[in-house]
């Protein structure tokens, strides 16, 4: 299994990114794909998790009406849009999945079992 996130980088407050995350060793059709970022000096948070199988989205707190998760499974890559971005939002974003879960809440509460390299965010004037 593999997962290789890309497009993080700079963007201004208030602007728009999106993470694209392709994926290989499995097909997005079962276990739960999602997004989570660390902070600087805080620990690693699921921000948002997608259960393939039935299309159930969970969003944390802080991102919720801010970022979207979406996949195409025929380019077997899963997204994260993310609008009006706040410096609070900086961080390295990581996508991961666990074939154990196919429920997005459990795996975005949970410790994924494989994981991608991050991409990092800057939210910042």
């Amino acid at each position: 299994l593999q997962l290789q996130a890309s497009g993080g980088g700079l963007v201004q407050p208030g602007g728009s990114l999106t993470l694209s995350c392709a994926v290989s060793g499995f097909t997005l059709n079962r276990p739960a794909v999602g997004w989570f970022r660390q902070a600087p000096g805080k620990e690693r948070e699921g921000v948002s998790c997608l259960s393939t199988w039935n299309d159930i989205t969970h969003y944390s707190d802080a991102v919720k009406g801010r970022f979207t998760i979406s996949r195409d499974t025929a380019k077997n890559t899963v997204y994260l849009q993310m609008n009006n971005l706040s410096p609070e939002d900086t961080a390295v974003y990581y996508c991961a999945t666990d074939l154990g879960h196919s429920s997005s809440y459990a795996l975005c509460n949970g410790r994924p079992s494989t994981w991608g390299a991050g991409t990092l965010v800057t939210v910042s004037s």
